[in-house]
């Protein structure tokens, strides 16, 4: 196993495993609020999955502590995988190195210098496959922003906010990383340090 996620794993569950006891404790006992059915058909609590009506606020950090974890590890893998995607074997190719010395890469004067230069330059592919990708995402985004706005000016039940907001930053968050994949060159730079 390597020794850097073993790292990161003790780290995480150095942090998580104090705040969930202390989160496990709950909160004092309260009176639930509840909405008159006969007056009106809202129901705020119901949702999609069954969970909790009531957290307490060590509860509801761990939680979006392990949220924001997770969501991190889900970007960096669709970043890798988009990466991919559009440049299927770039990482392996033996000539790389050499089209950097044969004059095959073009020339930045404001990234190279005596101790900087271009390792590696590969011109974006501007595939078809990319402009599919951001217009479908680009659709899924003003979906998604359509549902957030209906389920805010209506009466409508304002438990799928988080949904809909989660889909729509979501689907940017793929615009932006299918533009970098497919429409922006890839630079690798190596620099003399000294030490």
């Amino acid at each position: 196993m390597d020794k850097r996620k073993l790292v990161i794993g003790v780290v995480v569950l150095a942090v998580l495993v104090p705040t969930w006891y202390v989160a496990a404790q709950g909160e004092p006992p309260s009176e639930e609020i509840r909405i008159d059915q006969s007056v009106s058909e809202i129901r705020p609590l119901d949702g999609p999955v069954d969970a909790p009506n009531k957290l307490s606020p060590a509860q509801v950090g761990v939680i979006v502590w392990v949220a924001l974890f997770v969501l991190v590890g889900i970007l960096a893998g669709f970043h890798r995988f988009m990466d991919r995607a559009a440049r299927p074997g770039s990482r392996s190719e033996p000539g790389a190195e050499a089209a950097a010395t044969d004059g095959g890469t073009p020339t930045f004067p404001w990234l190279q210098t005596a101790d900087r230069w271009i390792v590696t330059y590969e011109d974006a592919s501007d595939a078809i496959e990319g402009l599919v990708a951001m217009g479908g995402l680009t659709v899924l985004t003003i979906t998604f922003a359509a549902l957030f706005t209906a389920e805010y000016l209506t009466l409508a039940r304002t438990q799928f906010f988080g949904i809909y907001t989660f889909g729509m930053f979501m689907s940017l968050t793929g615009l932006t990383v299918s533009y970098y994949a497919w429409f922006m060159p890839h630079v690798e730079v190596a620099e003399r340090r000294d030490h």
